[in-house]
Parts: structure tokens; sequence; C-alpha cells
């Protein structure tokens, strides 16, 4: 699928699940290199900068998540930069990219008066896909919400999945932003250095550093919480765990000296006290209660129970 938006002075191309006519076309068209032509065609593994004939090439990969199972994946987003034109390649539905389309076909992107050029498109570009990346991770951080009052409420054991699914969470992204920050450098450099965006793009290539870094911090941050959490929810099972073991612990040495009577008065040797007496039972009964009572009476105050 082809889209295709003109601005003064240029032009945007996003191509999405494109055939191999589609990107041949377009590389005939903005005499793009045979090389960079099929690194546009077939996804990059990883984080690729290049240069060649004046068009400049980055491939990143952007986290999302990836459908109902909440696991995180990357989207590969290729861009072929020349003077006069931006070249998106994306191999799935990229939803900042496809909605950024859909202002552009309304006319909303930018106010009547402002003027769109390459370097300006460029940086709307790495905007929108930022700002679903911080998105993403917003969304992550609500679940840290959900997580830490379950785990004040009593609900330690429940938590320790979500606790390592969502560190996990946000583990995968501070890995996909690290990924990218030396690639990005260079391809912000390499078009500085082209001189072909005038002196403004120097602050431009600054704000999309420092939003990228922004976010990086935004990430590492949540994912310090998480572990933080997850230090909490240990302690507090620990906790449990232990005054679990001190009540079982205070019932068996009450019910031992209660088992020693019962095991006494159940010789029946000669001599045994209360062996003839027909209230035998009661008596030894209401001695155990009695004992078990002052027993308990005594854990209470030591509060031990």
């Amino acid at each position: 699928m082809l889209f295709r938006y003109a601005y003064p002075g240029g032009v945007w191309i996003d191509l999405e699940r494109p055939t191999e006519e589609e990107v041949h076309d377009i590389a005939q068209e903005f005499s793009i290199s045979e090389r960079l032509e099929t690194e546009l065609f077939t996804p990059t593994p990883t984080p690729l900068v290049a240069n060649d004939a004046g068009v400049t090439f980055l491939a990143l990969h952007f986290p999302t998540r990836g459908g109902a199972d909440g696991e995180v994946r990357d989207q590969e987003v290729d861009f072929a930069i020349g003077k006069d034109f931006v070249i998106t390649v994306r191999y799935e539905v990229i939803a900042p990219l496809h909605n950024l389309r859909k202002v552009l076909e309304a006319q909303k992107l930018i106010a009547s008066n402002a003027a769109m050029t390459t370097d300006v498109l460029l940086e709307v570009l790495f905007a929108h896909l930022y700002t679903s990346v911080r998105d993403h991770i917003n969304q992550a951080s609500e679940s840290l919400t959900h997580i830490e009052r379950d785990m004040f409420n009593g609900r330690e054991r429940t938590t320790v999945r979500a606790i390592s699914n969502t560190s996990r969470e946000f583990l995968h992204i501070e890995a996909s932003l690290a990924n990218q920050e030396g690639p990005l450098d260079r391809f912000l450099k390499a078009l500085e250095s082209r001189g072909a965006f005038g002196a403004s793009f120097a602050e431009r290539a600054e704000r999309i550093l420092s939003e990228h870094a922004q976010i990086a911090r935004l990430a590492k941050t949540y994912r310090a919480v998480a572990t933080e959490l997850r230090e909490t929810n240990a302690a507090l099972l620990e906790a449990r765990q232990n005054e679990i073991m001190k009540t079982l612990t205070v019932i068996t040495f009450g019910v031992l000296p209660l088992e020693l009577i019962a095991l006494i008065f159940g010789m029946h040797e000669l001599g045994t006290p209360l062996e003839n007496n027909p209230d035998a039972f009661w008596i030894v009964l209401a001695f155990m209660f009695g004992i078990g009572g002052l027993m308990m009476l005594f854990f209470s105050r030591r509060r031990w129970l």
C-alpha cells in the first residue's frame, strides 16, 4: 500500500507492506541506489544507518504490545531521506504513522499559515513515533498502580507474576530504546553534515534526541519502580510466611502439653490417678481445658497470637 503526501518543496512516501515492484518504482523515481533499495524491501534485524548517492537510510525498531497476550515486540520502520523527500517503509500496520496519514489527509497537522519542509516532516514523524512509545510506557505504568494496591490488600501471591510481566515489559522497551541511541545519533549527524536542511536542523535534531532520551529515562524509572515493588512484595510474602510459621509453632506448643496429659491418663497402669473415678473423663477434660486456656492467655499477653 502506497501513500503519497506532497508538501511545498517535497513529498512524503509511506509504503506499508510494499511489494518488490512498488519499492523498485520508488527507488527509480528518487534515484535510490540498488543497495538501499534492497534494504527498503527486506526487513533489517538490527538498527542500521547508511549513506549512498545523497540519500541517508535509517532502520529503527520501535517497541509495541503484541496483541492480547500483552507481549512486547518490535516494529521496524525504515527511513530514506533526501533533500526534498521522505520515504518510510513498514512491514505491518504501525499505529502512529497510520494516524499521521489520517491527520495529513484531513489537513489538520499544522496551522494553515505554517510552511512544511522535509526537516519539519521528519521531526513530526519522530514525534508521532515517540509519542506512541510514551503512551505505551504510561499504559504499562498504570498496571504498577493496580499491583501496588493488590499487594497491600493481602494479595501478595497473585502479584508476583504481574510484577514480573510488567518489569519484563519495561526491560524490553528500555533495550529497544538503547539500541536506537547510537544509530539515531549517527543518522541525524549525517543529515546535519550534508547541510541540506539549513542551520535550523541542528535544533530539530536536538529535539528528536531529547525526546528519545526522555522516553528512555521514563522507561528506566518505571522499571526501577517495578523492581522496588518486587522487593517490597517479597518482603511482605516473607513477613506473612513468618507469621504463619509463628502461629503454627504456638499452636503446636500449646497442643503438646494436652497430648501429654491425655497420654498419661490413657496408660491404664496400676495407680493411675482417677482410674476408678466415674467422673474421671470430665475431670481430665476440664483440667485439659483449664491448662489450654491458661496457655492461650499466656500466649496472648506475650502477643504470640
